[in-house]
């Protein structure tokens, strides 16, 4: 079971990646998101509520079993489910995909405000808000962009 949970926390050993190990893990964010687009909106949204349960749930336990302190750059889940959240409703095609990535991977760098408070809470919660709200945030922007194109 400890290895599963080392397996999904790092998004499939993505965040043992030597150099940018939260941009590798968006990459998978890309790849279950061309699983997911098809999905009916309320679908994509329940799914996005229980995998960001589910991965403050396993943040939480690969941080006690295996890497010892608050918000290892190893764990990857929060920005694979963070890029999720940047596509939601978004169309599928390669430009927005492209400007999503771009645009989460950024707001998750710089952390505007308040994203940077979020770490603060407790256990898997402080490592995943974050990145649930870089979603968010980068979601926001999508939105204006596909007005505009």
């Amino acid at each position: 079971m400890k290895w599963l949970i080392k397996f999904l926390a790092t998004g499939f050993y993505t965040g043992y990646t030597p150099i940018a190990p939260g941009t590798a893990g968006s990459l998978i964010g890309v790849i279950i998101y061309l699983g997911m687009y098809r999905l009916p909106w309320p679908w994509y949204l329940l799914i996005l509520v229980a995998l960001s349960f589910f991965g403050a749930w396993i943040s939480n336990k690969a941080t006690i079993y295996f890497f010892k302190e608050k918000d290892s750059k190893r764990i990857v889940i929060d920005e694979v489910i963070g890029f999720l959240i940047a596509m939601f409703l978004i169309p599928f095609e390669f430009k927005f995909i492209l400007a999503a990535f771009i645009i989460f991977r950024v707001i998750d760098i710089l952390k505007p405000f308040p994203i940077r408070r979020l770490e603060k809470l407790p256990g898997g919660w402080g490592v995943m808000c974050d990145d649930l709200l870089a979603g968010v945030y980068a979601n926001l922007i999508m939105q204006a962009i596909r007005q505009f194109v």
